[in-house]
């Protein structure tokens, strides 16, 4: 069927959609990939494993089935290629977790009031949505998106050949699990990190570095970005999908604050979602500026020619644009 035939399914499919993200998130917390992972290919024998009724499996299984997260021979069940490099808590790829905050409560309930929202041009949350102070569900974030920030910082990583860089001293501004600072530092020890949230997330950023082994080379300042003293002094400071929480005038603020921060010749690294100029692909990015609308006061995705212009305007000189593929995530480098 063309772009230009109408087409019911689009309509119907999109008015359930809610329901597929539902039924991923139950068999996530249920364990079910995990459980048929280890063998378990029955209703029966996913019954025992994870404690739920027969009834209740088999109506979500089957849906899952449809949504092509399972497979289905009989009344035997079992796991997509997707599902089991992906959804397995055992698998190393494993990025379930991530469903925790992307389907939170308050997540949901910011896009329940989208209508609010695209009416008054931000958030219908009160207080500032999800940018109010010390706002817990930034810990939850750091515990829920590190499996899948760490696959986008392992390319970062790999782009800034940091495993033969001679020694950085990097910053890592709202660094939430802290997972592109602890790579970082994973792959070269001459690389000392200092994260930079509040002190709840932090708690969770650390417990990231002691699991990676970069302890020793890890810091924090705690507090607000706009008001901490960042220190200086650094060859690298991370922005790493933070500046999309703002307006420009507000972006560039932190992009001057990055600027006197960094040593002659160091680099601000931004990591975000960023449309094409024209904002018509990829996809992803172009959906993000909707997510930004429901959940921050002036939030955007922002493209890359307004990435560079905010850059140029804070002091920086030229930016390279740069694609971590197979992710979404796009990368500006700016050098002082």
């Amino acid at each position: 069927m063309g772009q230009d035939e109408p087409s019911l399914s689009l309509v119907w499919d999109t008015f359930t959609g809610y329901q597929r993200t539902a039924a991923l998130k139950a068999a996530i917390e249920l364990d079910v990939f995990t459980h048929m992972a280890r063998g378990a290919a029955t209703i029966e024998a996913l019954a025992s494993a994870c404690a739920a009724a027969p009834r209740g499996l088999r109506a979500l299984l089957n849906h899952l089935v449809m949504d092509g997260f399972l497979t289905r021979e009989g009344d035997r069940y079992g796991l997509s290629a997707t599902a089991a490099a992906f959804l397995d808590r055992n698998a190393p790829a494993y990025v379930g977790s991530a469903i925790t905050f992307i389907a939170s409560p308050m997540i949901v309930e910011c896009f329940t009031r989208l209508t609010d929202a695209v009416r008054r041009g931000g958030t219908a949350l009160p207080d500032d949505g999800t940018l109010a102070a010390e706002h817990p569900v930034w810990a939850e974030f750091a515990r829920a998106m590190a499996p899948l920030a760490g696959m986008t910082a392992l390319l970062l990583a790999n782009l800034l050949d940091a495993e033969h860089a001679p020694g950085w001293k990097v910053l890592d501004i709202a660094a939430g699990h802290g997972m592109f600072g602890i790579v970082l530092a994973r792959m070269n020890s001459g690389i000392h990190v200092t994260a930079l949230d509040w002190k709840n997330v932090l708690a969770v950023a650390d417990e990231h570095a002691r699991a990676a082994g970069v302890e020793a080379r890890f810091s924090k300042r705690v507090g607000s970005a706009f008001e901490v003293a960042w220190g200086d002094g650094y060859d690298i400071v991370l922005l790493p999908n933070f500046l999309h929480h703002f307006d420009p005038p507000t972006c560039e603020q932190l992009l001057a604050k990055a600027h006197a921060a960094l040593v002659p010749g160091g680099r601000v690294v931004i990591v975000e979602f960023a449309p094409d100029d024209d904002r018509a692909g990829p996809a992803d990015a172009v959906c993000f500026s909707l997510t930004m609308l429901a959940s921050t006061p002036a939030g955007d995705a922002y493209t890359f020619a307004e990435l560079e212009a905010m850059v140029r305007r804070a002091g920086f000189a030229h930016a390279t644009r740069h694609q971590l593929e197979p992710t979404p995530a796009r990368v500006l480098i700016a050098a002082r």
